[in-house]
């Protein structure tokens, strides 16, 4: 159920349900060789079998009917991974990047299910967590990766224990516990690019049961290209991060800890690649993909996000523990987006957005052998902000402010019940009641930018005045059934059902709001149904298989999904003429239906032993992903189905990676050669086929020579990525004319061309993938 209403707050089902299978890179243990370790690994080893605490309790592996890919810190440093986004291209249905004209703001899709805009009030379909604290935003989400224990990567709703707004999935970031003894941990890299980092973490016991740590990370890099116009870097990297932590055990029944970080990102503006001429200045394309021409330099480009939180677990008896998940957030960025990419005035959106938010957790975890489940409510208060003008030639300028508040409630249970040694089920609801509130505000200036960003501009007209507030509130079940014929083996099912609140378009222009009975008169309730789209939901089920064969030599894990989706939430702008003046207007659609079908393979194999020399090892691990997402009903401004004219955006129908490691002892360590070939096939930008800007498919190759000592004190790598430099599009800006139906390129009477649909000289604009990338790394550990 869902319930909407003008004045009161709103309500919203922030979540969805943890069923969905398979499983994560099972472990190919290679000899001496870092494993590809797997979600929440403990190192406790029964029998080689892999634990995890992906439903935030130990289990076996096999015995979770979780879609679960994850990765150790160690796996990450051998690979030499940099940020988040790192992950993406091995693992299946899985797209994470830095989202379009930003540096540090994520977007993320899982399964088809994910949102690409980071504007305040549109929710994001993946949840991203920090240590179990869910990120509101996008903002400041591309987390960089140092000091972490690992990253799971949870596809297909995650509501019942991870809460709201994953109803694609979770990506949990988890960073190092504090070690018992004092310790002292430092890398250091440098490579091309002017690449160079320098991270320093140290921690000590201050009594036996008080522990205290912290981490500095320094992490630059020249651009990958320039700005032509205002001679800064492009595609640079300039950041300042820290973390410390403080834990207390209190007898052997409570753990506290209480963490805080901090990052400061001063990286410049990240240029756009302009694809067509300019269409009035006939400024030629650049030769470089990652050169740029945008002169907007308003605001500072900045990021600044940080937070505490505190966790506190008190073992009740030896079944039950009592857990408090308490966290403080916020950030804020300034970002100068030049869309046209060109150093005059035809497209340029400066850009403030302020996140903050307060979040607690309680939960009741019981595990007597036989019954195994959680019990929790969840509570969150936040506040997102986004203000940015819109100019455009002749000095008109559109200011845009949206404010929005949202308070979640969530109560969950799930649990698990062995029916035998063999058959399991699993049973899980949650209910959510979330309060929206929005203002929006929109104001129109002409002979210069707005007041909020320092210009002149004078206001002559009011767009949008908005109030809106709406509550929603829903029950999302989940249900599993495990079988294992023998305990090498788990076949299992499960259905889930996800939910995304709805909202207001925060670029929504209530001017243009429609008479939509025909009387002459746009009434309050026209309005408000105009600024406001409805909350999508998803039904999933999912069956799979995994297995530990050939005496755990070969761990495999194989899933096929169905998702029915509902109601899709498709956000947007476009460029139109109001009272004879230029502009743009959010439009924001709930699309229709769409379904997902596909089926996802990975593995870890340990290929052989002692073949080459005395203690040497070959492993492969795999992962392979298919998936056929279509819209089923799409009815757009027209009034009319054009479902079979629509695709999924950021979702390749094909995913695939391939790593093989050979490990063999070099001294008085081991050195490994590490190579990984990953595949991803067509991506579109958006709903529309955009012809240069969606991307065809491609493949990347990356290579990794790594030497570890014995003690594990000295490492010493040389990492190579996209060693093919191969140039592929991550997102864009698209603002011309297209045929509604195919996507191609018109003029105003339909012809083929390019003819703008905001500012004068059409925007196209490209954001490219790293180009080839080389550095050395070394660490140590004492």
């Amino acid at each position: 159920m869902a319930r909407k209403t003008h004045c009161l707050g709103a309500l919203r089902i922030g979540t969805a349900f943890a069923a969905l299978t398979a499983t994560a890179p099972l472990v190919a243990q290679v000899a001496d060789a870092p494993p590809v370790e797997a979600a929440e690994i403990s190192d406790v080893d029964e029998g080689n079998a892999i634990v995890v605490t992906a439903r935030r309790r130990e289990e076996n592996l096999l015995d979770v009917p979780i879609a679960v890919t994850a990765y150790s810190g160690e796996q990450l440093e051998m690979q030499g991974a940099l940020d988040i986004t790192d992950i993406s291209d091995t693992t299946p249905n899985v797209t994470l990047e830095a989202s379009r004209g930003t540096n540090s703001t994520l977007t993320a899709f899982i399964r088809g299910v994910g949102q690409q805009d980071p504007v305040a009030g549109f929710e994001a379909g993946v949840g991203i967590y920090l240590d179990d604290i869910y990120l509101n935003r996008p903002q400041a989400a591309l987390l960089d990766i140092y000091d972490v224990e690992r990253i799971e990567v949870l596809r297909g709703p995650q509501g019942t224990l991870y809460g709201r707004n994953t109803i694609g999935g979770a990506v949990k970031y988890v960073t190092r516990r504090l070690p018992d003894e004092p310790s002292a941990r430092i890398r250091a890299t440098l490579g091309t690019y002017k690449h160079a980092d320098l991270v320093v973490g140290l921690s000590t016991p201050i009594t036996d049961s008080f522990r205290v740590g912290g981490t500095v990370a320094r992490l630059s890099r020249d651009g990958f290209g320039e700005n032509l116009t205002t001679g800064l870097d492009n595609y640079n990297r300039d950041i300042w991060a820290g973390r410390l932590a403080a834990e207390l055990d209190a007898g052997d029944a409570v753990e506290f800890r209480i963490a805080g970080d901090y990052t400061e990102d001063r990286s410049d503006p990240r240029g756009g690649h302009r694809l067509i001429p300019g269409l009035v200045s006939g400024t030629p394309v650049l030769k470089d993909v990652f050169d740029s021409r945008g002169g907007l330099l308003d605001p500072e480009q900045k990021v600044k996000a940080g937070g505490v939180s505190a966790h506190l677990d008190i073992e009740m008896s030896d079944a039950l523990t009592l857990r408090s998940i308490s966290a403080w957030r916020a950030d804020e960025s300034g970002s100068p987006i030049d869309f046209d990419a060109l150093p005059a005035v035809d497209l340029d959106v400066p850009a403030v957005y302020k996140n903050e938010q307060l979040s607690q957790e309680i939960q009741l975890v019981y595990d007597d052998g036989t019954l195994a489940g959680i019990l929790g409510g969840y509570y969150l208060d936040a506040n997102a902000e986004t203000i940015f003008d819109v100019r455009l030639p002749n000095t008109v300028t559109a200011l845009t402010f949206g404010d929005v508040d949202t308070k979640t409630f969530a109560v969950f249970a799930d649990a698990t019940y062995d029916l035998s040694d063999r058959l399991s089920v699993s049973l899980g609801g949650r209910y959510t009641w979330d309060e929206r509130t929005s203002d929006i505000l929109r104001q129109v200036f002409i002979g210069g930018g707005s007041p909020f960003f320092g210009g002149g501009g004078t206001l002559i007209a009011l767009q949008s005045d908005f109030t809106g507030a709406a509550d929603f509130e829903e029950f999302t079940p989940r249900a599993s059934i495990s079988f294992k014929p023998t305990p090498d083996h788990n076949l299992y099912a499960s259905y889930s059902k996800g939910f995304k609140g709805g909202g207001f378009d925060p670029r929504g222009v209530s001017v243009a709001a429609p008479d939509a009975d025909g009387d002459g008169v746009v009434e309050d309730e026209e309005i408000f149904d105009f600024m406001s789209f409805e909350p999508e939901t998803v039904d999933s089920y999912e069956i799979g298989w995994k297995a530990s064969l050939l005496d755990r030599r070969l761990n495999i894990s194989l899933a096929a999904f169905h998702a029915d989706y509902k109601d899709v939430q498709v956000p947007g702008s476009v460029g139109t003429v109001i009272n004879g003046q230029q502009t743009f207007i959010g439009v924001t659609t709930n699309a229709g239906k769409a379904r997902f079908q596909g089926i996802e393979f990975e593995g870890a194999a340990r290929l052989a032993e002692d073949f080459a020399a005395a203690g040497d090892s070959l492993g492969f691990n795999w992962a392979l992903g298919y998936i056929n997402a279509d819209y089923k009903q799409f009815i757009d401004a027209r009034g009319i189905d054009v479902a079979d004219e629509r695709e999924i955006q950021n979702t390749p129908e094909w995913t695939a990676s391939g790593t093989l490691n050979y490990g063999t002892p070099v001294g008085a360590g081991m050195l490994n050669f590490i190579s990984t070939l990953s595949y991803r096939s067509k991506v579109h930008q958006f709903e529309l086929p955009t012809p240069m800007l969606d991307q065809a498919g491609y493949a990347l190759w990356d290579a990794s020579i790594v030497w570890t000592s014995d003690d594990d004190k000295w490492s010493v790598g040389l990492h190579g990525k996209n060693l093919t430099d191969k140039e592929y599009i991550v997102s864009g800006y698209n603002f011309l004319r297209q045929n509604p139906d195919t996507g191609e390129f018109i003029l105003p009477d339909g012809s083929p061309g390019f003819s703008p649909t905001l500012g004068a000289e059409g925007v196209l604009t490209a954001y490219y993938g790293a180009p080839r990338q080389v550095y050395l790394t070394v660490g140590l550990n004492f």
